[in-house]
C-alpha cells in the first residue's frame, strides 16, 4: 500500500482538473476575433476553401471553417485565431463570428429541452456514428476518454449498442451508404434522445458539401441539439459542449 501511495504522489494528477479553463499548450486554433480593420472583402473571402468567409459583415462561419488558417495568415491585421476552445453551442447561427464581436460563443437556454438537464445532467451514454468521416473527429472522441481528459469522471460514456445511449454522436458529412444505418441506430436509441454534430464534415458537409454522394436528410429529419465545430474537434471543445448542454 505504501509503494502504491508513493507512486501515486510522485505521478500527481494524470487528469486536467479544470477543463473549463485550462490553457491548450501548443499551436491551436479556436474562435477568432475579427477587426473592423478594412481589407480586400473579395480577396478575403476567395482563400476560403468552404466557403466560410461571408461579408458586409465579415464573419466567420465555425460551421464550414476547416480551421486552415489561411484567412489569418494572409490578413493577421483583420483575423486573428485565440485559444479559446469553448465554441460549440446549442444553436447553428452561433457558430458564426461576426467582426467586431468578442466573447464566448453562447448556448441559447430556452433552446435546451428541459429534460435533457433533468435526465443527462449526471449521466450521458452516447452512441457514436462515423458516417462517412476520415476518422479524424472519431480519434478526438477516444482521446476525450483518455486519462488526460477523462470525461467519463462527468458521468459521459460511450457504449456500444444505441438501446443503452441517450443519444447520437455523428461525425463525417454522411454518405449515401451510411444514412440509411444512421437512421436505424437513431430509432434505436429509446426516447427521449439527443443529437451531437461533432466536427465540421458533420455539421455543414465540410469539402465535400456539393458532392452527389452525400445524403444528409436526416438533419432535416431531426433536430439537432449540440453543434461541436473543429477539423477535427477538440477533446476539450467536446468535453466543454457536452457539459454545457447538460448543465453541468
Amino acid at each position: 500500500m505504501l509503494n502504491h501511495l508513493k507512486i501515486l504522489w510522485h505521478q500527481g494528477k494524470q487528469f486536467i482538473p479544470d477543463v473549463r479553463s485550462v490553457e491548450v499548450p501548443g499551436i491551436f486554433r479556436g474562435r477568432p476575433i475579427i477587426s473592423k480593420v478594412t481589407v480586400d472583402g473579395a480577396a478575403l473571402a476567395a482563400i476560403c476553401p468552404t466557403k466560410a468567409i461571408g461579408l458586409s459583415p465579415v464573419s466567420i462561419d465555425f460551421g464550414r471553417c476547416t480551421f486552415c488558417g489561411e484567412c489569418s495568415l494572409k490578413f493577421p491585421e483583420k483575423i486573428q485565431f485565440t485559444k479559446d476552445y469553448r465554441i460549440a453551442s446549442n444553436v447553428r447561427e452561433r457558430l458564426i463570428v461576426k467582426e467586431g464581436e468578442e466573447g464566448r460563443i453562447s448556448f441559447d437556454e430556452e433552446e435546451i429541452r428541459k429534460e435533457i438537464k433533468s435526465l443527462f445532467g449526471r449521466s450521458l451514454k452516447l452512441r457514436q456514428v462515423s458516417a462517412g468521416g476520415d476518422n479524424s473527429c472519431e480519434l478526438e472522441l477516444n482521446a476525450a476518454n483518455n486519462v488526460q481528459f477523462d470525461m467519463s469522471r462527468f458521468g459521459i460514456d460511450f457504449v456500444a449498442s444505441p438501446r443503452h445511449a441517450d443519444g447520437v454522436v455523428i461525425t463525417g458529412p454522411i454518405t449515401k451508404n451510411m444514412a440509411k444505418a444512421l437512421e436505424i441506430c437513431y430509432e434505436a436509441i429509446p426516447e427521449p434522445k439527443i443529437v451531437v454534430l461533432v466536427g465540421t464534415d458533420a455539421i455543414s458537409g465540410g469539402i465535400f458539401e456539393d458532392s452527389d454522394q452525400l445524403d444528409r436528410s436526416f438533419l432535416k429529419n431531426h433536430k439537432v441539439d449540440l453543434y461541436i465545430p473543429g477539423n477535427p474537434a477538440h477533446p476539450l471543445t467536446i468535453i466543454n459542449g457536452l457539459l454545457d448542454l447538460t448543465g453541468r
